[in-house]
């Protein structure tokens, strides 16, 4: 396992303006986005928000939005008929269940259509400040590769082990700055490992990378 301080100086040195890359003005925007933001790039969210908060801008708007205009406005996303169903779902239970007002609980947010953990987690992440490291493909993956849960480890069960191994008040920072690492450097497939500066303290190299080619 590589040891904490040295994962958190590096990341540091390396992506020391770690944040979200969703765009979004308010706590609903944010939620919508993330709940779109499963199996696409934010990237892609952020080119479909615009016309959907300009049609819909309120949970009250969207919980009467027809459909098919939802499916249309994020048409360009992966999922994208799922996607439109949760968004009008969850706005039509933050209007009738909670009473137009987002919860602030986890469990709460998570009682919303299309809401997991790991949304609830980067909804109070960005909208509150509440720490936390809501794990998404991205930081499972570093986890891994670093020795910090074993592959295929429920991404609950990863984000207590993290958040166990290093400070409560690196948690936030932590979460984004695995996203960015695995998105420039620990990609899924072909890591460039050279460019790394954790090859010491990274069992996946040791084990997988090191003696290549030897």
């Amino acid at each position: 396992m590589a040891p904490s301080e040295v994962v958190l100086s590096y990341l540091k040195s390396r992506f020391p303006e770690a944040k979200c890359a969703l765009v979004f003005h308010n706590d609903f925007e944010c939620l919508c986005a993330i709940v779109m933001s499963a199996q696409t790039t934010d990237r892609s969210v952020n080119r479909v928000t615009p016309r959907l908060f300009s049609d819909f801008p309120t949970p009250a708007a969207l919980a009467g939005a027809p459909l098919e205009k939802v499916e249309s406005d994020i048409h360009p996303l992966g999922l994208y008929r799922s996607k439109a169903k949760n968004l009008i779902a969850l706005s039509k239970a933050i209007q009738g269940t909670f009473g137009g007002t987002i919860p602030q609980d986890r469990s709460l947010l998570m009682s919303l259509p299309g809401v997991g953990k790991k949304t609830a987690g980067v909804y109070l992440i960005e909208t509150k400040g509440v720490p936390a490291i809501p794990v998404d493909t991205h930081v499972s993956r570093v986890a891994s590769r670093l020795g910090y849960a074993k592959i295929g480890t429920d991404p609950g069960r990863i984000e207590e082990k993290l958040e166990r191994v290093f400070p409560q008040g690196e948690w936030i920072y932590l979460h984004h700055a695995f996203v960015e690492f695995g998105r420039a450097v620990c990609h899924a497939k072909n890591p460039v490992c050279h460019e790394c500066g954790l090859l010491g303290v990274c069992p996946y190299f040791k084990k997988n990378l090191s003696t290549k080619g030897k």
